[in-house]
């Protein structure tokens, strides 16, 4: 049987994930930890084999740090790292033989969403992404929208422009940040979990990949199957289709 600390236990991913954990017949839920505990102390203390780990962004590279360094592998769900940070935790997990998951999202149908939308735009190169989550969520955009537009570049090689750039009106961009030429427009507002558009234009039609998470034990099934799937394994995986 796996041993799970849960850290960010107090917030509501983290009780969902220590809730699922205790649900599964193969996990034991070892510990949880939150802010301001003593993180390593508690792995070796409980002899942790993966910390889930569901944080704050400022606190990312700490955390994994913390993981890695006191002998456990980490599945992360927290967001906001920086393709530097992902070369520096490749680096170090290798270094100490560790194993790290990165997940934008954990929810099936998003992994699903992101791979349709890189396969279509090779046929439709015009393609804007809008992001819709909680108005509690401390980054934009989200890291599935960051994710999906790297997929849909790596898999296109470029998308197409608009044949007209916009002139803006305002200080603050209102197309959207971009990756290339992938536009992400990010919504924050109560009444949402998270969903995300990815927006597909060709002459005389639309093609529209939409993913909603109606609840947080969506992400379940991605989160369990990362802990049983973590182990043995050496170095950054960045994105849970690494894993299906």
């Amino acid at each position: 049987m796996l041993k799970i600390l849960v850290n960010g236990a107090k917030g509501k991913m983290g009780q969902t994930a220590a809730a699922a954990v205790r649900a599964d017949a193969e996990l034991e839920l070892a510990g949880q930890t939150d802010a301001g505990d003593d993180l390593a102390g508690v792995i070796k203390k409980s002899a942790a084999q993966i910390v889930v780990d569901f944080t704050h962004p400022s606190a990312r590279m700490a955390n994994v740090r913390a993981i890695i360094n006191n002998g456990a592998q980490a599945v992360v769900g927290t967001t906001g790292f920086t393709e530097e940070d992902l070369k520096i935790i490749d680096a170090e997990s290798k270094k100490l033989k560790r194993g790290v998951l990165i997940a934008p999202n954990f929810a099936i149908g998003a992994v699903l969403m992101m791979r349709f939308a890189a396969q279509a735009a090779k046929y439709m190169p015009s393609v804007e992404i809008v992001e819709y989550h909680h108005d509690h969520k401390a980054d934009a955009p989200s890291g599935t929208a960051i994710k999906t537009a790297q997929l849909i570049n790596e898999t296109v090689g470029g998308t197409a422009p608009p044949v007209v750039e916009s002139k803006e009106f305002l200080a603050e961009r209102s197309q959207g940040a971009k990756l290339g030429n992938v536009r992400i427009h990010a919504v924050r507002l109560p009444g949402f979990v998270a969903t995300q558009e990815v927006m597909l234009g060709a002459q005389g039609q639309r093609l529209i990949l939409r993913h909603e998470t109606i609840n947080r034990e969506s992400f379940m099934p991605g989160v369990l199957l990362a802990c049983k799937k973590i182990t043995g394994r050496v170095g950054l995986i960045y994105g849970l289709e690494q894993l299906l």
